[in-house]
């Protein structure tokens, strides 16, 4: 017992600790080689942009080196350990060729994983809309995408079933915001007011280095049943416009208030007889 300790504990042992080794070695040097070779192939783009690429792209290739490492140890071991390891590499190609058969939903799981990782529709830390699930992404690899919602629920959604995939913080957010007045209202006084408030929010500080494009009046939108809308568009740094949109609503309301501008409701007015009162 001590002289097959001597003879093959210490390879074993040898075996789990360089797997170790490069398993670390590959976490701290992939993360870097990924963010250079990203911020070379997009030189253009936003840097949050290149950091969510460069961290789906991380995580994929260091889960992957995880399983093959992984797999070499196991392998190893075994072959210390005495076990003929030939029929077991000849049993995983026969479960290979039966996975490739009967278990095609993973097949197209995995290979629509390489097309989002080639094609980079989203990465780790965007919002988006895949497989009819909204929220942001936690997750990418080839099997899977993991998505949390607004409630907090995780969501796994195998690649083989998003067809499409809507991405709300690709290099930039917008602000689409419609605010009713009521049909008495000047509309030019209305849309000097808006733009004033969108002029106040861009020029301060706590603000500014959110938005990308001042937000401002894009046009009448719609007579709507209650009131008018009016349509304000502006640009953002991704994952802000929620915010921005926040801050312009509750600063348009104040200065609403402050000119005596009527933000309308829906009602009713209900008549008795047949006589109208007279306007």
């Amino acid at each position: 017992m001590i002289e097959w300790l001597k003879l093959h504990g210490i390879n074993i042992i040898i075996s789990i600790v360089l797997g170790l080794v490069v398993f670390i070695i590959i976490n701290i040097i992939v993360p870097q080689i990924v963010q250079r070779t990203v911020k070379m192939g997009m030189r253009n783009k936003p840097d949050i942009e290149i950091k969510k690429r460069s961290r789906t792209l991380s995580q994929v290739i260091r889960n992957t080196a995880a399983v093959v490492i992984g797999l070499i140890v196991l392998f190893t071991v075994l072959a210390e350990v005495g076990m003929n390891i030939g029929p077991a590499l000849a049993g995983l190609g026969i479960i290979g060729l039966a996975i490739g058969f009967g278990a095609q939903s993973m097949v197209k799981d995995i290979i629509n994983g390489l097309f989002i990782l080639i094609e980079n529709p989203y990465s780790i830390g965007d919002i988006v809309r895949v497989a009819g699930i909204s929220g942001l992404v936690e997750e990418v690899n080839l099997r899977r995408t993991i998505v949390r919602d607004l409630d907090g629920v995780v969501h796994y959604i195998p690649n083989g079933e998003i067809n499409v995939a809507s991405n709300f913080t690709k290099e930039f957010s917008r602000v689409n915001l419609n605010i009713s007045v009521g049909y008495n209202e000047d509309l030019d006084k209305v849309i000097e007011e808006i733009n004033r408030v969108c002029d106040e929010i861009t020029a301060d500080p706590a603000w500014q280095n959110k938005i990308l494009k001042k937000p401002q009046v894009l046009r009448v939108d719609n007579l709507g049943d209650s009131g008018i809308d009016i349509k304000i568009l502006g640009d953002t740094v991704p994952l802000e416009q929620w915010a921005v949109t926040g801050e312009i609503r509750k600063r348009i309301k104040a200065a609403f208030d402050q000119k005596g501008i009527k933000i309308p409701w829906p009602h009713m007015k209900v008549y008795f007889g047949n006589q109208l009162p007279k306007t």
